[in-house]
Formats: structure tokens, sequence, C-alpha cells
């Protein structure tokens, strides 16, 4: 096999096992809840404490990326995501909670940008769009990770015992993936402070990058925070069927993922964009409109088809504005993007308190719309990260 598909299937690796570990995780959240006696109050804590670590990893620790170069970050930082999912299962009180989490978030947000930086670059070597395929991989790798938990809790199993085999996977494929990774094109000592200080001249686009992704992920914490809701409250649905809301999202999100790459390809990233955005503001804002459950869920599968590929869209791009300084822009991007996954679904909660949750899920509507009139802010990264150009990205109105 060549060494860039093994470099392909190694940085896919680390894709699934990011998504499963957080899957895991997730599923098993009201069992560390039970067990240590929190309240809701005090568990949000905890949550803050990991999603804290999460912002601390991506702005800060994600910077290696560019000093020793994605794939020596890679490694270890996926070696220590297995190994740290642990601690959290063992915690006996809400302090040691806080502190394991933070730590796991720091090496979960730092191994998100090594990753991403290490996949823009699988993603140059190969010539032509493949970052949305690496993010269908995570939703997988999500989806996975919290059918497993389920069973795991179903079986009766301890939350110990479910994070413990959980890490352990997450060590057997972090190990596969560290013989085949592809050598990151940054040699260790590539990049100086200088280097580093030079790139504020970019800093105002990235920005701007990362203000788009945080509106699509403003998208996706609604969905999964309160598609369920909006359902079983606002349109009288049972529990049951009000979880489609959110499965109909996953779905179409990883579908969406899926043959992303090959829209990209032939149209160009700057239509595909244009096209996503429409999607999920035409599909969510017809279901609101339509007031019925089958609409309803479909809505928010529009949604999630639409917003699926928005985000690996202008991470590649991001990346690609100077791939020396790929990490550094990487962690700009998704960090501010991941205040809206995180703040997103808090702010829809205050609105629905003044004008009901109905009106309040027209946000991620307009920041879809926001999304597709911000479409051609992703020219001026310049040539398109795998060099491919399409129908909606004539060379001549790149900056």
């Amino acid at each position: 096999m060549d060494p860039l598909r093994r470099g392909r299937i190694a940085t896919s690796l680390v894709f699934l096992l990011f998504g499963t570990a957080l899957g895991v995780w997730t599923a098993r959240i009201p069992a560390v809840k039970e067990n240590l006696g929190l309240s809701d109050g005090r568990l949000s804590l905890a949550l803050l404490a990991f999603a804290a670590g999460c912002i601390t990893g991506m702005a800060v620790l994600g910077r290696l990326t560019d000093r020793f170069g994605s794939s020596r970050v890679l490694v270890p930082a996926a070696l220590l995501e297995g190994v740290l999912l642990v601690p959290p299962a063992l915690a006996g009180g809400l302090t040691a909670l806080c502190a394991a989490l933070f730590v796991f978030g720091a090496v979960h947000g730092t191994l998100n940008i090594a990753m991403n930086a290490n996949a823009a670059e699988v993603e140059r070597a190969h010539g032509r769009p493949i970052m949305a395929s690496f993010h269908a991989i995570y939703s997988i790798g999500g989806f996975l990770g919290a059918i497993v938990g389920s069973l795991f809790a179903h079986a009766g199993m301890s939350v110990a015992v479910t994070l413990i085999s959980a890490g352990l996977l997450a060590v057997v494929l972090a190990g596969w993936a560290s013989r085949w990774v592809l050598t990151s094109e940054v040699p260790a000592d590539a990049v100086t402070d200088s280097d580093v200080a030079g790139a504020g001249r970019h800093r105002p686009l990235l920005i701007f990058f990362g203000i788009v992704v945080l509106g699509t992920l403003v998208g996706e914490g609604a969905a999964a925070d309160w598609s369920a809701v909006y359902l079983r409250e606002d349109l009288g649905t049972s529990e049951g069927f009000a979880a489609y809301g959110y499965a109909a999202f996953a779905i179409m999100m990883t579908a969406g993922r899926l043959v992303g790459d090959r829209i990209a390809g032939r149209f160009g990233p700057v239509t595909l964009i244009r096209a996503s955005g429409l999607i999920a503001a035409a599909g969510l804002g017809a279901g609101l409109l339509i007031e019925h459950p089958i609409a309803g869920v479909a809505g928010f599968g529009l949604l999630g088809l639409g917003v699926s590929c928005v985000a690996p869209q202008f991470f590649s791009a991001a990346a690609g504005v100077d791939p020396r300084r790929a990490g550094q822009a990487l962690s700009t991007v998704v960090s501010i993007g991941y205040v809206g996954f995180l703040l997103g679904p808090i702010a829809i909660g205050a609105a629905a308190t003044a004008v009901g949750l109905p009106a309040a899920l027209w946000i991620p509507v307009a920041l879809a719309l926001f999304v597709t009139l911000s479409a051609g802010s992703i020219r001026n990264a310049g040539r398109h990260p795998a060099g491919v150009s399409g129908a909606g990205d004539r060379p001549e109105a790149a900056a």
C-alpha cells in the first residue's frame, strides 16, 4: 500500500477514535451524574470544565502543531485521548471530576487541531478535496461511541469498565495510526517565533471564517439540545418520536459529509457552501412553518444535510491560507466555532424563554442564510488547499 493511502487511513483512524471517545463519554454522563449525586447545576460545572479544557487545548496547545508538525502532535495526543478518557470515571467528587474533565478536554482540543491540520496535509498531497470524508468518519465514530456506551449501560457495566474499554480501543487505534501517519510537511524547526508573529495579517480573515463556522455549530447544538424538546412539547409528539429529530439530523449530516468531497471537487467549495446554507435555512424554515411532526423531523434532517460540509470546507481553507501556520489558523477558526456549539443552545434557550421555542429556532435559520452570503469569503484564502477550482470558484475571483 502506498504511503499516501496509508496516511489517509491513519488520519481516518484518529478521526474515528476522536468521535468514538466523545460519544462513549456522552452516553455515560447520566451514570456519572447519578454515581456522584450531582444536581443539574453541579453537573453543568463539570461539563463547563471540559469545555474550558477544549478551548484551552485548541487555542493554546494546538499551536504546537506549527512548531513540531502535525504528525508529531497527532500521535501523542491520540494516545493521551484514550488514556485520559478513564480518570473521569474514577473521580470521587465534583472537584476531581472537573479536574479530570479539564485535562481530558485540553487533550481533546489539542487533538482536534492536530488531526485537522494533518487532514489538510493529506488533502493537499491527494490534490483533491477529501476533508469532508474525515469529518464523516468522526460523525460515524460519535454514533458508534454512543451505541457502545448505551450497550454497556444496558448490560449493567460500570462507567469505569465502559471508559477503560473505550480507552483501550482508542490506544489501539492510535498505535495503528502512529505506524502509518503521513509525516508532516513542516520540519520540527520550520516555524520560528517571527514566523508566528507574521501570521497576524491573516487574522481578520480567519476570525471571519471562525464566525461562519460558529453559525453552523449553533445549528448543530440547537439540533442536539432542542430538537426533541420542540417535537415533544411544541408539536405534541411522543417521547420516542421526539428522538427522531436529532437522529435525522445526525444521519443526514453523515450522509452529506460522505458525498461532500465529490461535490466540492466538481462544483467548487463556494458553490457547495452556498447550496448548503440554502438547504439548511429552507429545510428547517419550512419545517417550522408547517408545524407538523413529520415536517419537523424532515426540517432537522435538512438542517443536518445543510451544515454537514460547511465546517470542513472552512477548516480546509484556513489550513491553506499559510500551510506553515496551519495549526495557528485552525486554532483561531475552530476555537471561535466551538463557542457557537457551547453557547448557541444557551442563547436559543434564552430566546425561547422570551418568545417561545418555535420562534427561537429561527436563529439557526438566519445563521444558515448568513453562511450562504459568506460563501464567497473562502476565495480570499487563495487557491483551494487541494488545488481544485470548481464551477463556483473562478481563479480570477481569488484574492
